[in-house]
């Protein structure tokens, strides 16, 4: 689906429309909600940094201060989606999602500005909780009781599939490893409100 001028634009984009519609629209605002470290590993060129936590944060003002359609990027599309959604329950109306996120968009050949590679927090996720369900689960051999650890984390998991959200991923988020590069939030938001050059105020 492409993003189109209705208020009611809230949809899914794929890699290839998004392709055209940034090529075609200088106001479509690419905000990409994935942590700092995660989008200096590779991002789409002009994309604007404002991680999913710093979204939330400032709902009011990017609702207030967006001039142009919104196309949201994480690295699979579920924060991104999480993005969309709080803005939309806020009141922005034409904003969109792509599809697939970072991973889809470099599987098209859509180019990226490349950086010092970095794990995503997904990979991050994965890592951690199987590291300590194999720990617990080893453990359990000589103490018994850690077999829950492996069952706490497993409901966790479970929790986050059904909500669509990922407390670990949040928490591993505010590492520094993921802040690394940092992203300047005031001048972020500046720039989603900065209108296109040609464009009515």
């Amino acid at each position: 689906m492409e993003l189109n001028g209705s208020t009611n634009s809230l949809s899914l984009i794929d890699p290839a429309s998004a392709r055209a519609q940034i090529a075609a629209d200088p106001g479509v605002l690419v905000v990409d909600v994935r942590t700092p470290a995660e989008f200096h590993t590779a991002h789409i060129d002009g994309a604007v940094n404002l991680p999913l936590d710093q979204v939330n944060a400032h709902l009011g003002r990017i609702v207030n201060d967006a001039r142009g359609r919104m196309l949201l990027i994480c690295q699979t599309g579920n924060r991104a989606e999480r993005a969309r959604s709080a803005l939309s329950d806020a009141g922005l109306a034409d904003v969109a999602v792509l599809d697939g996120g970072m991973n889809a968009w470099i599987a098209s050949g859509a180019p990226v500005d490349r950086g010092r590679p970095r794990w995503t927090l997904e990979r991050q996720v994965r890592l951690v909780a199987g590291s300590i369900v194999l720990a617990s689960v080893v453990a359990s051999l000589w103490v018994p009781v850690a077999v829950f650890l492996a069952a706490f984390i497993g409901a966790g998991l479970t929790f986050a599939a059904l909500t669509d959200t990922c407390g670990m991923g949040l928490l591993l988020s505010k590492l520094p490893y993921n802040q690394a590069g940092g992203v300047d939030v005031d001048a972020a938001l500046v720039r989603l409100r900065r209108t296109p050059a040609g464009a009515d105020a």
